[in-house]
């Protein structure tokens, strides 16, 4: 799907995202790949929002870099998320009893901040 209906409906499912990473980060008994989970779905949805803003038709994958190299490809400046790729272990893998975290913990603040970052510029384009 794509359009400027799928794009709004993505969007409000990442800001819902972000809101559930906000409220959850402020409680130290939720462990942190549920935080970072929350967080990836905002990016991932926002960037789907952003593609199909453009028209396009968005894979149904959890690969952030995949997305952005799409977003670039239909000509998008994306370099300023790149660093985003860091929260792809989130969507799936972390998630999983035995799954290997061998990163520092979360940066629960700054996750936030990313998946803001990455809201306003797509909320930007949709108001457009």
């Amino acid at each position: 799907m794509s359009g400027p209906d799928e794009a709004r409906r993505m969007f409000d499912l990442a800001r819902s995202d972000a809101e559930a990473a906000r409220v959850l980060s402020d409680n130290a008994t939720v462990q942190d790949e549920i935080i970072g989970f929350h967080v990836q779905q905002a990016i991932e949805k926002a960037m789907k929002a952003w593609l199909a803003s453009l028209g396009m038709e968005y894979p149904y994958t959890h690969n952030l870099i995949l997305l952005m190299n799409l977003l670039e490809e239909n000509g998008q400046d994306v370099e300023r998320f790149r660093l985003l790729a860091r929260y792809n272990a989130f969507a799936v893998q972390f998630r999983y009893p035995g799954a290997e975290h061998t990163g520092a913990e979360l940066d629960r603040h700054g996750a936030l901040v990313d998946a803001t970052s990455v809201l306003k510029h797509v909320e930007k384009i949709l108001g457009q």
